[in-house]
């Protein structure tokens, strides 16, 4: 008899987790969107379009994000209008910290000709920043850099790396 009721307190409990888990809400998107663009402007000039197969909107959590589950591209444009290209397979924005997490094939194309491609990259909205801690390749018209870890401005005028893999050549000023 003892058993019985046992089991039967067991099921109950494991009953009790699984309804406690379907009425969990707050852990659901509040909107989700399929084939998405955005333009970004200011003062009717486009600063910025992004594109995605799929956008879930998690802005309704206590530390709000933006998810973009199967991938993500953004295209930016300079006061010339010149165009910068992100793309990444997965990427997330944690709105309350202007911070984007960019995973999987992460690569990055300037119009001056820079080509970074990375796993993982962090980019500071406000700061205009990128940085990440996983192996990365840099190009542009004065470097080619593989390297792991990666502190940068967005315009890769100002970059700082850890161990590099390669090889850099450095010229000296005399």
């Amino acid at each position: 008899m003892f058993a019985l009721l046992a089991f039967a307190i067991c099921s109950c409990k494991n009953n009790f987790e699984q309804v406690k888990q379907l009425n969990q809400f707050d852990a659901l998107p509040v909107g989700e969107a399929d084939t998405i663009r955005v333009v970004y402007t200011d003062s009717a000039q486009t600063l910025a379009i992004l594109t995605a197969p799929k956008n879930l909107d998690y802005t309704n959590q206590s530390f709000p994000y933006s998810e973009f589950p199967t991938g993500v591209e953004v295209v930016f444009y300079d006061e010339n209008n010149k165009e910068t290209f992100v793309k990444a397979d997965y990427g997330i924005f944690y709105k309350r910290t202007s911070l984007v997490d960019l995973r999987g094939n992460v690569q990055i194309t300037t119009p001056e000709g820079a080509d970074l491609r990375t796993s993982q990259l962090y980019w500071d909205v406000d700061r205009e920043w990128v940085f990440t801690q996983e192996n990365f390749n840099f190009k542009n018209k004065d470097y080619d850099i593989a390297a792991r870890v990666l502190d940068a401005s967005r315009s890769f005028d100002k970059i700082t790396t850890g161990p590099l893999i390669g090889s850099v050549a450095v010229e000296e000023e005399l």
